[in-house]
């Protein structure tokens, strides 16, 4: 079997599952501090605070970039579809549905930058795929952010009380920063447009709690053989994950081999 997905966000053996084009490089939003005055201090009262946001969000709107992307002509699923299909060897390949692919540049965010990428390849999917998403994401500019915009965004999540102990843990501040972001914080800043976003933690641990057939049978492996070695047990992990994304994209509700060795899945 070959794993092939592309709107996941994996980090440190984390899976977020979400539920529920292209232009210019730079950024408007250098000019935030200057023109939107309402990101840091002010009023402490309710009404106050919801003013407050408001006028945040208005502004950002305003100002937020698109991100720029390699653009492949009739999209890059059916590429890996095309290629797929073209190999002899005897396998069964699953792709998500349309993605657009966001890849780190070495003049802007090489080394740091793969959770902001993976927020907006994900966003690609949302905003082609789902109309419902493509009305509230970003305030229905219906296109990705940049990552200097992005990372506004993820504040404003915060601010409404979206995973306050990540919030706290990279000090309520991201803009601007070369801070390293994963799973969690991709899932603030969906939730923050009330888009459904679920988290699997597929640590060693913490994986006896997915319900599964294939990553029971895996759990039950690793507890019966008490394994100690830290390198098998993030081996097993792994592969707990590997199933995990396999039996999530191959349901027989969302996926048809029949003579087909390629298919594209109707999840996202």
């Amino acid at each position: 079997m070959r794993y092939i997905y592309s709107d996941c966000v994996v980090d440190c053996l984390t899976l977020c599952i979400l539920q529920s084009e292209q232009s210019v490089s730079g950024s408007g939003l250098e000019a935030v501090s200057g023109d939107c005055k309402s990101w840091h201090g002010g009023e402490t009262s309710r009404d106050n605070r919801e003013c407050k946001m408001d006028e945040k969000i208005s502004c950002l709107i305003g100002l937020q970039t698109r991100s720029n992307f390699y653009k492949v002509e009739a999209g890059l699923i059916t590429l890996l579809r095309n290629c797929l299909e073209s190999e002899t060897e005897n396998s069964k390949s699953i792709l998500s549905s349309y993605i657009d692919h966001f890849q780190s540049l070495n003049y802007e965010d090489a080394g740091w930058g793969c959770g902001w990428r993976n927020i907006q390849m994900l966003s690609s999917n949302l905003l082609a795929q789902r109309p419902e998403a493509r009305e509230v994401l970003f305030g229905g500019s219906g296109f990705v952010p940049d990552i200097l915009s992005l990372q506004r965004w993820l504040e404003i999540a915060w601010e409404k009380g979206f995973d306050a102990p990540g919030a706290a843990q990279l000090e309520h501040v991201v803009y601007g920063s070369k801070k390293w972001i994963g799973t969690t914080e991709c899932a603030a800043l969906l939730r923050s447009f009330a888009l459904r976003a679920r988290i699997v933690d597929f640590g060693p641990k913490e994986s006896q709690s997915v319900v599964g057939t294939s990553v029971d049978n895996t759990v039950d492996k690793t507890r019966n053989d008490k394994m100690t070695n830290s390198k098998v047990k993030k081996s097993e992990a792994y592969q707990v994950l590997m199933d995990f994304v396999w039996n999530y994209f191959s349901d027989e509700n969302a996926v048809q081999f029949g003579q087909q060795h390629v298919v594209i899945s109707e999840k996202t």
